[in-house]
């Protein structure tokens, strides 16, 4: 079972308190494709400009996703994000977005797509992932993330599209923002009405909460002894989450919990380097070994 992926491929310049890089491979899509493909099949729709580089073509290859979605338009430049990191991790400090040939990003999802049962759509505008979802036949499970520029300026755009949505992720702040609501349980509540099934909410070092049908299920974090570069950990997140239950090709409560403990596993090994230099060149044993080790952690 494949899992169609749509969102931002993007070139990332990143300044932490362990150091910094320039220009290197980044977007929502691309983390989560690469984390997806560790369990199922993925297909990429996306687009780069002509300088986008061809070992990051190679490493997309390498982990065989399928980029015949990926639209290169060779007489443009690739979506590019300059951000910094304080000395806690926390949200990062924009210092410059070029949009490029990303601000005209009108996804036509190839034929052999069109009958995608996973579909994940990755962090961009609520008016394209509903235009990617109309495009989309009968998909059995839709995984939408979105962030706080959304919201705030797209809000009833998201709204109408949350109509169409099984799972949505979010973090704390944004499901604050979204609901209106400071508690997190009535914010979760307030937002199912809008209607996904089922909800994330991405805690970030502290983990993650999921709510469906007045079931909770919290999964703490996974205990790093270093962190280099918290980019994209929500996009790895929700791919492994999305990947895994293409795998077993099962949305039931048990598998959905497995899954999301999966992600953060995931999650855990972007944010151990740059871009992803740790997370491509892992391998399924030594995520087997991370699995292990936070159930061990977590087992009473």
């Amino acid at each position: 079972m494949s899992v169609l992926v749509v969102g931002s491929v993007a070139l990332d310049t990143i300044k932490t308190p362990l150091g910094e890089c320039c220009r290197v491979l980044g977007g929502s899509a691309t983390y989560s494709s690469v984390s997806a493909s560790f369990f199922s099949g993925v297909n990429l729709v996306a687009v780069v400009g002509g300088d986008f580089p061809k070992e990051h073509i190679d490493l997309l290859k390498k982990r065989d996703v399928c980029l015949k979605g990926l639209d290169i338009k060779q007489d443009g430049k690739t979506f590019s994000w300059e951000g910094e990191y304080s000395k806690d991790f926390s949200d990062p400090k924009t210092i410059a977005t070029h949009l490029n040939v990303f601000s005209e990003f009108n996804p036509k999802i190839p034929r052999e797509y069109k009958n995608a049962e996973y579909l994940f759509l990755a962090n961009i505008d609520p008016v394209i992932q509903k235009a990617v979802l109309n495009q989309i036949e009968k998909p059995k499970l839709v995984v939408c993330d979105t962030m706080n520029y959304w919201i705030e300026n797209k809000r009833q755009d998201l709204i109408d599209l949350l109509k169409n949505i099984d799972v949505f992720l979010l973090n704390e702040s944004e499901a604050r923002q979204l609901s209106g609501e400071t508690v997190i349980i009535k914010a979760a509540r307030a937002i199912t009405k809008m209607g996904p099934k089922k909800i994330i909410i991405k805690k970030g070092e502290h983990g993650s909460i999921f709510f469906s049908d007045g079931s909770v299920f919290c999964v703490p974090a996974y205990l790093l002894e270093s962190v280099f570069d918290p980019t994209g950990a929500g996009d790895t997140f929700a791919g492994g989450f999305i990947g895994y239950l293409a795998k077993n090709d099962k949305i039931d409560d048990e598998t959905i919990r497995k899954a999301i403990v999966y992600g953060s596993i995931m999650a855990t090994f972007a944010v151990e380097d740059f871009s992803l230099r740790k997370l491509g060149n892992i391998n399924e044993a030594d995520i087997s070994r991370r699995f292990e080790k936070f159930k061990s952690a977590t087992c009473f």
